[in-house]
Parts: structure tokens; C-alpha cells; sequence
């Protein structure tokens, strides 16, 4: 790597802070202007069948109690509920409520839409060479996956 060259990391950074932008722009123009980007963190790591606290926390990398409070805001604001966890019924899990399914939904059409210039801009051949070599690096970068 020359010294002009940023380094993969930043990259990839800059490449996904540019598609963070994009989602929340489009959350916000859909209505849902009251999500934080520290919220969006920890509510885009919850579960299909939902998810402890302290597994959320440790995915967005924050403390348990930093991770409970952003999950008290999601809750108040509708994106989230509380459900009885069926594994430990002194445990509880956190789900997405409809509200919060509705954002999701804004969210995964702003991503396609990015995706698509990019596609665009890269042409497939390159976009796929990408999104392979980035799914392999995932594979010894992502522990949750």
C-alpha cells in the first residue's frame, strides 16, 4: 500500500457510513425522523425471533446498561417491544414491533437502492467480485455471524 492509498478498513468506512446516510435520510423521509444512529445500531442487530439485551449490546459493542436505555427509547417510540423469553421465562426478549417492521422496510429499499448504483457505477463483474471478497472477509471479521 503506497502512502496515498487509504487502507481497506477505511474503505469499507466510508463506504458503509455513505449507505448509513442514505438509510436514515430515507427513514426520516418516511416519517420515522426520530431514530438515532445509536439506536439504528443496536435495533438492526436484533434477531428474527428477537434478542436478549445483552446479546445486543454486545454486538453494537456498548454496555448493557447503554444498550437497555436505547432499547427504553425504541420502545417508547413504538420500533421495539418486550416479549417473555420462551427459552427462560425469567428472561425477556426484544422484539420489532409493527412500527418498527414498517422502518425496516424503508430501510432495506433505501440499501437495495444504493446497492443499485453501485452495481451501476462498478458494473456486476466488479460488484459481484466485491460482495464475494467482502462476505470471505467477513468469515474471520464478524463473530456474530
Amino acid at each position: 500500500m503506497s502512502e496515498d492509498e487509504l487502507n481497506l478498513g477505511l474503505l469499507c468506512y466510508v463506504a458503509y457510513r455513505a449507505t448509513e446516510t442514505r438509510v436514515f435520510e430515507a427513514l426520516a423521509a418516511a416519517g420515522f425522523d426520530d431514530i438515532t444512529t445509536a439506536q439504528g445500531r443496536v435495533f438492526a442487530r436484533i434477531g428474527p425471533e428477537g434478542s436478549r439485551v445483552t446479546q445486543l449490546a454486545e454486538q453494537a459493542q456498548v454496555t448493557k446498561q447503554t444498550a437497555g436505555f436505547l432499547v427504553d427509547q425504541l420502545e417508547r417510540a413504538g420500533y421495539v417491544r418486550r416479549v417473555p423469553d420462551p427459552a427462560d421465562a425469567r428472561a425477556r426478549l426484544v422484539q420489532i414491533a409493527p412500527r418498527g417492521q414498517a422502518a425496516v422496510a424503508v430501510a432495506r429499499a433505501a440499501e437495495a437502492q444504493v446497492e443499485a448504483e453501485w452495481t451501476h457505477h462498478l458494473g456486476s463483474q466488479a460488484a459481484g467480485q466485491l460482495r464475494r471478497a467482502l462476505t470471505r472477509l467477513r468469515e474471520i471479521t464478524d463473530p456474530y455471524r
